[in-house]
């Protein structure tokens, strides 16, 4: 099939996918604002009692450890920030609507996230490593998290037209993402990018999203979390966490730690607390 209408299918399957809730929209407009409180932003999430009883059972489950239940949404955005609660917020939605166990054709749903949640608590980590403020923290999970949705239009869409570009890659031993290129014309980033369009998402989870396999190419503010989530990526395959799809990760170049400021030696010493973190962020999944 001509590589054109490989990328109107891949669009119109996004276009029918159901969009965010109006309550995750007013979220982000809320958080958009510097002036923005924890008073402002329960009003929204309050609206929303599905929402709201999640966000809640993250804050009170492992993945936060606090020693007392929090009980008051109001309470736990003062606690935890503006930003984590939502990020929180964003990354429960998205699950919602992509967690479907029945659209999974060439990708297997549960290797899928497993990647992705190690993604997402290597990123935290990396973060950590570097010393980033707690508000910041979440926001390095929720872009390690969603980094790769993209595959999940090429997954259902061209279910086929993947299944090639996946054996390609094998075959050939390259970066699932050149594979994707040549064989759809199409990867996994750009078909990333399409979905944080249509559901107006911007700044550092857009930006991980679209260019965590094209560093060179970004010029945005948030390349730490760029980067961090490259890193994630490239651990995550090597060590072979979940299944991406990609078993010939692209090493990278060491200018990338460089410019994050996290030695490749850390990554040798890290295998236990990841595992112990995807443990503990694995409720992200089960709260669906």
């Amino acid at each position: 099939m001509p590589a054109s209408n490989n990328a109107n299918r891949i669009k119109n399957y996004i276009v029918s996918m159901p969009s965010l809730p109006t309550t995750v929209a007013k979220v982000m407009e809320i958080c958009n604002n510097p002036k923005a409180s924890p008073i402002d932003l329960d009003r929204v999430i309050s609206l929303d009692p599905v929402l709201m009883g999640k966000v809640l059972k993250l804050i009170n489950s492992a993945y936060y450890g606090l020693q007392n239940q929090v009980t008051s949404l109001v309470r736990a955005i003062i606690m935890l920030g503006v930003n984590t609660v939502k990020n929180l917020a964003l990354s429960t939605a998205v699950l919602d609507k992509l967690a479907d166990k029945s659209g999974f054709r060439a990708l297997n749903m549960e290797g899928f996230w497993r990647h992705s949640l190690s993604v997402g608590v290597v990123a935290k980590m990396i973060a950590r490593k570097k010393g980033v403020e707690a508000q910041r923290l979440d926001e390095f999970f929720a872009a390690g998290l969603l980094h790769d949705i993209g595959k999940i239009p090429l997954n259902n869409a061209l279910s086929d037209e993947y299944v090639r570009a996946m054996s390609l890659a094998d075959r050939e031993r390259i970066p699932l993402h050149l594979a994707e290129k040549r064989s759809i014309d199409l990867d996994h980033a750009e078909s990333g990018a399409m979905i944080a369009d249509a559901w107006h998402l911007d700044g550092p989870i857009a930006d991980a999203i679209r260019y965590h396999h094209d560093l060179a190419l970004y010029e945005g503010k948030s390349e730490d979390i760029v980067l961090a989530v490259a890193v994630a990526d490239y651990y995550s395959n090597r060590e072979g966490i979940g299944f991406s799809g990609c078993l010939y990760p692209e090493k990278l170049p060491p200018e990338v730690f460089e410019r994050l400021g996290v030695p490749k030696v850390w990554l040798e010493d890290i295998d236990a607390a990841v595992a112990a973190e995807i443990e503990k962020a694995s409720v992200f999944l089960k709260i669906r």
